[in-house]
């Protein structure tokens, strides 16, 4: 199925009105178009495009456009334009090269007939705006691989979370009719996709504050009742953030917030910036909420000092009880959290008994939405619940497979190391990724070597943000804080003699000699509670199980302790 017409002309009334009389399919076929001017982008489909086309210049969103490529193909359908439609747009905004002006309310995934076989003129159709138009300066696979594409607003919601999405909506409108205040919980495992709610809801926010009734919408979204009258004034003039605890992540959903319209990168914030803000939020969306600090010695003396101002101001006394998540709560009308409570990997997090209060509470007041569906790990949900398993005292009866996913188990570093390169030159973002069991000397001395294992010599990340897309990632090794919350395609896990197996009590246990995240282990004088080794195994399983689940479509698995490499080769091998 190839063949596709490209046809160009300027975004004007006069040259609107000849292309639209020069072809009858002009008025009456279902086409696909791109209109753009020097940095901005919109992607449309419409069976009458000349029609469409007179509507777009009377908006004062589209009307500086100024050219426009319409796609036509002989067996194009309403389907198969809709389905081109959100490609094109996903792709734009992966690229970056654009602001892209559509809504991500009309972004679909539905089936068709023959879909298989449009996905291939799809391809067509992108290489050719690539290779002889200049729209896309990146390549499909390039795209795919970036944190644009991956974090980016313009997302096909699955089921469960287009079913959260519509839910927090509703919550949220019959609150602000009300005047009332609200807490609410999207839950879900690693590879649920919380971030890319977080991300489309507040996109989805600000398009239905933005909306110029005057401009159609597909009235097949699931979000079009929302975009009607009533709707975008309540919105007005509300004050929206999102608070991101992780430095790395921060970092990197603040370049797509630059790049979406409507979004800024200034509304991307620390939890210290919410605490210090003189001007409380209307609507605060934390991602990666168990993050959040307790009151623990931060990474620096400033901090601690800025931990004990931002009580004292929001309280009126530095209580050592009061936590980042008191500080959201304080400092905004409306909270939705991202919160997964088994993801928790440092003392300083919020306890657990916060994180399942904060659920519980979410729970009676119906305001927890839950994603159950895998969306990174292409062995699916069973997989995530089979390495907490697999790690834990009570592990499975036998290895279960998971068809098409790619889980090996390697006893020889170096050859896992060949793997995870040879699998990055085919499909590009593959990882070596380890437990804080190696001292980081090369953060001090560049010429030194942190892991030294089976004859080779690995350095930990250089960079502690955005490490993942840095030039040098694929031969350093990540640690928990430059991959949480990332995908990868590959991931090659190092665990590291932190976690061993003691064969007399059959049980795994961490070693805290091994182990040299000085975070990760101290223990808090603040609130005067010493943590055993058994308290810190709880941080160590949780930072295994988020490494072990961070590959898409293959994880291999190295272990350092001998005694353990046994027990766990059953399970991966």
């Amino acid at each position: 199925m190839t063949g596709f017409n490209l046809e160009k002309f300027r975004f004007s009334p006069e040259e609107v009105r000849e292309w639209g009389a020069s072809d009858p399919r002009h008025r009456n076929w279902p086409v696909v178009y791109i209109m753009n001017n020097d940095s901005e982008i919109y992607v449309g489909e419409s069976i009458n495009v000349e029609g469409r086309m007179r509507q777009h210049l009377e908006s004062d969103e589209k009307r500086n456009l100024q050219s426009v490529r319409v796609m036509l193909h002989e067996t194009f359908n309403k389907s198969a334009c809709l389905d081109l439609e959100s490609f094109l747009i996903r792709f734009l905004a992966g690229d970056g090269s654009w602001q892209v002006l559509n809504h991500n309310a009309g972004i679909t995934d539905a089936d068709y007939y023959d879909r298989h076989r449009y996905q291939k003129t799809f391809e067509e159709i992108f290489e050719t705006l690539r290779a002889e138009e200049g729209i896309f300066q990146r390549t499909l696979p390039e795209i795919i691989n970036s944190d644009l594409f991956k974090l980016s607003p313009f997302k096909a919601l699955n089921h469960d979370q287009a079913g959260a999405v519509e839910e927090v909506l509703e919550g949220l409108f019959e609150d602000l009719e009300r005047g009332e205040s609200s807490v609410s919980v999207v839950h879900g495992n690693p590879g649920t996709g919380k971030t890319v709610v977080g991300i489309y809801l507040l996109k989805l926010l600000e398009d239905i504050r933005r909306h110029d009734s005057g401009e159609p919408l597909d009235g097949d979204s699931m979000f079009s009742d929302f975009f009607t009258p009533g709707h975008p004034e309540m919105l007005a003039g509300l004050r929206v953030g999102l608070v991101v605890p992780q430095q790395s992540l921060r970092e990197s959903i603040s370049r797509v917030f630059a790049l979406t319209p409507g979004l800024s990168r200034r509304s991307v914030l620390t939890p210290y910036e919410v605490g210090a803000s003189d001007e409380p939020f209307d609507l605060l969306v934390v991602d990666e909420a168990h993050r959040l600090n307790q009151r623990a010695n931060q990474p620096s003396g400033p901090l601690n000092k800025k931990f004990a101002e931002i009580n004292e101001r929001l309280f009126g006394a530095d209580d050592p009880e009061i936590t980042q998540l008191d500080w959201i709560i304080k400092q905004s009308t409306h909270a939705i959290f991202m919160l997964d409570t088994g993801q928790s990997v440092r003392p300083a997090d919020l306890p657990s008994g916060v994180t399942r209060g904060l659920l519980e509470k979410a729970e009676s007041e119906r305001r927890v939405y839950p994603l159950l569906s895998q969306m990174r790990v292409s062995a699916g949900q069973n997989y995530v619940e089979y390495v907490r398993s697999v790690l834990s005292d009570s592990p499975p009866n036998k290895r279960e497979e998971f068809k098409g996913y790619d889980l090996q188990f390697f006893s020889d570093l170096r050859e896992m190391r060949d793997a995870i390169i040879k699998r990055n030159s085919e499909h590009g973002l593959s990882r070596l990724v380890a437990g804080y069991a190696w001292k980081w000397r090369s953060k001090s001395d560049k010429s030194a070597y942190d892991i030294e294992l089976d004859g080779i010599q690995l350095r930990w990340n250089s960079t502690p943000r955005d490490w993942i897309n840095s030039p040098d990632a694929v031969n350093e090794v990540g640690s928990i804080h430059t991959v949480q919350g990332y995908d990868l395609n590959y991931a090659g896990v190092i665990i590291g003699r932190d976690l061993r197996y003691e064969i007399d009590s059959g049980r795994i246990v961490f070693d805290r000699s091994e182990y040299f995240d000085v975070k990760g282990r101290e223990n808090n004088s603040k609130l005067n509670i010493k943590y055993s080794d058994e308290d810190v195994l709880v941080f160590i399983r949780n930072i295994y199980t988020v490494l072990l689940t961070r590959g898409m479509l293959g994880t291999y698995v190295y272990v350092a302790d001998l005694p353990l490499r046994s027990r766990l080769k059953k399970y991966f091998a």
